[in-house]
């Protein structure tokens, strides 16, 4: 008896999980369902939709790597004309320079007068310093400086005369340059020790 009520509610049970699905799967043959009725049909449109999009995100990938392509080729042809006439300014305003050095090479030779070749000469140093710092080129102060191994390259040490002097730069065999308050060669110095 004990088993025939078991079968039985196992019976009622089954029952219900069938009209369960029953109701399920009548539900989707309702005229409000938005369940496809053609499935296939709705899964080649979605496959033609995303098709379409991969394509148009090809044809943009390769738009933007042309494009790129021909930014680095025109970049580096710039670069290269960029490099070959950088210090095109510089050397054509030294032209006024050398034009002066001929002239004073010029009177040298035809003149006797050694105060006048002086004066030109100091002429022509004169108008070369203001051209180099109107570009931006200038003379370091090392003199009577503290020895610094950023700035100075020290050829070699002497006693100092002065007890102040030591560490300081005596002399100064080569001076260093700024281009632009960029250091663009180093003083080669006699340093006091």
């Amino acid at each position: 008896m004990g088993e025939d009520i078991k079968s039985t509610t196992d019976n009622q049970a089954e029952a219900e999980q069938t009209q369960g699905f029953s109701d399920i799967n009548t539900d989707s043959d309702t005229p409000g369902n938005t369940h496809p009725s053609n499935p296939e049909e709705e899964i080649q449109k979605a496959i033609a939709k995303l098709q379409a999009e991969l394509n148009e995100q090809k044809d943009k990938y390769l738009r933007l790597v042309a494009e790129f392509d021909n930014f680095k080729r025109r970049t580096a042809k710039e670069r290269i004309e960029l490099i070959q006439t950088a210090g095109k300014d510089i050397l054509v305003s030294l032209l006024d320079v050398m034009d002066d050095c001929d002239r004073a090479e010029k009177q040298l030779q035809s003149s006797e007068d050694i105060k006048q070749i002086k004066e030109g000469i100091a002429l022509v140093f004169g108008k070369l310093k203001n051209t180099l710092q109107s570009k931006g080129v200038k003379a370091m102060q090392s003199l009577h400086e503290d020895f610094d191994v950023e700035k100075h390259e020290a050829i070699t040490e002497i006693p100092a005369p002065t007890e102040e002097l030591k560490g300081k730069i005596l002399d100064e065999v080569q001076k260093g340059y700024y281009l632009n308050d960029k250091l663009i060669r180093f003083a080669k110095v006699v340093v006091g020790k």
